[in-house]
């Protein structure tokens, strides 16, 4: 079963329509209970990082979190600020985060570009893992992204006008800068490919 984190500042309607789709099992997720029992978790997120931060530890569910995805290895899947709070810090309201993933998330750099980027981008995936991924365009909506503290946590990158970090991945972690639920078939594939993973974090040690 997947638990897809509901709360104030997610976008988790969006993910379970297209989960639905897919036709895989999920649930709203919105207690400890709930994502005890998870097989794969979801953390969609809109708006900032502070906002989810404070959304998830008036939900209680930090704790249950980091048990489920960083000592059970469960399988995990953030979208958009569902991916900027894996790392430690986001300059975006000064904010502390879970810190699941060394490095930190910046701005884009105004001088050079339009902020938020908003709309389609093409992603370059640049190691392999048991989610099948290919160089494909996808939805995104940000103004910042992050800057992972080790290039093996790298999964994919795009340009705006710079190379940025698009989507990362560690064992049985996996995140999209971009959002997976609204970027057409390619997105609805890696979905489907997250959802399919089974077997434990023993089969998320392929990553290259």
């Amino acid at each position: 079963m997947t638990a897809i984190i509901d709360y104030k500042a997610g976008n988790a309607p969006s993910v379970m329509h297209a989960v639905k789709h897919l036709e895989f099992d999920a649930i709203y997720a919105h207690s400890v209970q709930e994502i005890e029992k998870a097989t794969h978790i979801i953390l969609p997120g809109v708006g900032s990082a502070r906002a989810t931060m404070d959304s998830l530890r008036e939900l209680d569910l930090i704790g249950v979190l980091e048990e489920k995805v960083l000592r059970q290895k469960t399988f995990f899947l953030g979208i958009c600020v569902g991916m900027q709070i894996l790392f430690e810090h986001s300059e975006e309201e000064d904010t502390d985060c879970l810190g699941w993933l060394g490095g930190n998330v910046v701005k884009f750099d105004v001088s050079k570009t339009r902020v938020p980027q908003m709309g389609w981008n093409k992603v370059a995936f640049v190691k392999n893992t048991p989610v099948n991924s290919h160089e494909e365009h996808y939805y995104f909506v940000n103004s910042f992204h992050a800057r992972p503290a080790d290039k093996n946590d790298v999964w994919g990158t795009a340009n705006y006008p710079d190379q940025f970090t698009a989507a990362v991945s560690r064992e049985n972690i996996y995140a999209t800068q971009f959002h997976a639920e609204k970027s057409g078939k390619a997105g609805l594939a890696l979905l489907s490919g997250f959802l399919s993973l089974k077997g434990g974090a023993s089969s998320c040690l392929q990553n290259a």
